[in-house]
């Protein structure tokens, strides 16, 4: 394998704070981005390797989405990462991201975020075959991001267009909050439970109706946030998560962990798709909470949530 310089970008995780799911049919949805990153290094090569190995045809479409966008065909992948894979942590998201602005900055293209994230969202899409930009903005920009807040509640990033649906982009301020990330260990991949939660809204109208109060939980949740109530928030998240429980993508384990940690929260709920991965609780007391996620056979992250967006990093070639 002969390889030219290399570049090499990172990117961190993210939770979803309030809208998971809806937020896939247009609703209102808020994430903060997390203090794990993934850090991802390229070079261009006489082949396609990830991590020194060819990958088998079908493999890793988030990178194969990333090589078409850029119409290259040849490329030598790395990556490293501290979020547990399929976690609800936002682990492709930030694949997607760092290896977008990773491979831009290699061929010499427009690097602006906004540009990273729409290519990031686009491997997201062609990966799972449906996804918000949720995941992919708030990887990109770092921070707070929300789509479809009211008018007033955030400050415009960027507006994305994909199969009908529109979703306004917004970067949103975090007040200093402490939550706590309990994994169960399970990996849950996203696109089968997207899939099952399209089907169930389909044939269901009562899932119809799930999806929109969940819509406006989140927007009860982002006005809470925007004042700084973490009681009015931490109920709209318990809520949030009981409709989701409701809509099927919730499990024993993380329901386990949602009602250890109520105790000593604000409130409570799954991040991410489910079926497994994260819970995130919102506290004044994240070493009790933890023990309580430990004890449950959970492993606790506490997170702090001024994290800067995707990057490059030092060793990045000129």
């Amino acid at each position: 394998m002969t390889v030219d310089y290399e570049v090499t970008a990172s990117a961190p995780g993210k939770m979803i704070v309030l809208g998971e799911h809806s937020v896939v049919y247009g609703k209102p949805a808020v994430a903060i981005a997390i203090d794990k990153r993934t850090v991802t290094k390229v070079s261009k090569c006489d082949d396609f390797y990830v991590n020194g190995y060819r990958p088998l045809a079908g493999a890793h479409p988030h990178i194969r989405s990333i090589m078409l966008d850029n119409n290259i065909s040849s490329l030598s992948v790395y990556g490293d990462t501290t979020l547990p894979t399929s976690s609800g942590l936002g682990s492709s998201a930030a694949l997607s991201s760092s290896l977008s602005l990773a491979v831009r900055t290699l061929y010499g293209k427009d690097t602006d975020k906004e540009t990273i994230a729409r290519e990031s969202f686009e491997a997201e899409w062609f990966a799972q075959g449906r996804a918000s930009p949720l995941d992919t903005s708030t990887c990109t920009k770092g921070g707070g991001v929300a789509l479809n807040s009211p008018e007033g509640l955030g400050r415009h990033l960027w507006t994305i267009d994909k199969a009908g649906k529109t979703w306004d982009v917004k970067e949103i301020d975090v007040p200093d909050m402490t939550f706590v990330i309990g994994y169960t260990g399970i990996h849950a991949p996203t696109g089968p439970i997207v899939e099952k939660v399209r089907k169930y809204k389909e044939h269901n109208k009562f899932a119809a109706d799930i999806i929109d109060e969940m819509g406006l939980i989140a927007l009860i949740g982002m006005n809470a946030m925007r004042r700084n109530d973490k009681e009015d928030l931490g109920d709209a998240m318990t809520k949030n998560h009981k409709l989701l429980s409701i809509l099927g993508v919730s499990c024993n384990e993380l329901n386990k962990l949602v009602n250890a940690t109520l105790p000593y929260s604000y409130g409570s709920k799954l991040t991410g798709s489910g079926g497994g991965g994260s819970m995130i609780a919102l506290t004044d007391e994240p070493e009790k909470v933890c023990e309580a996620i430990t004890l449950r056979g959970g492993t606790p992250i506490i997170v702090h949530t001024d994290t800067e967006g995707v990057r490059l990093e030092e060793n990045t070639a000129e």
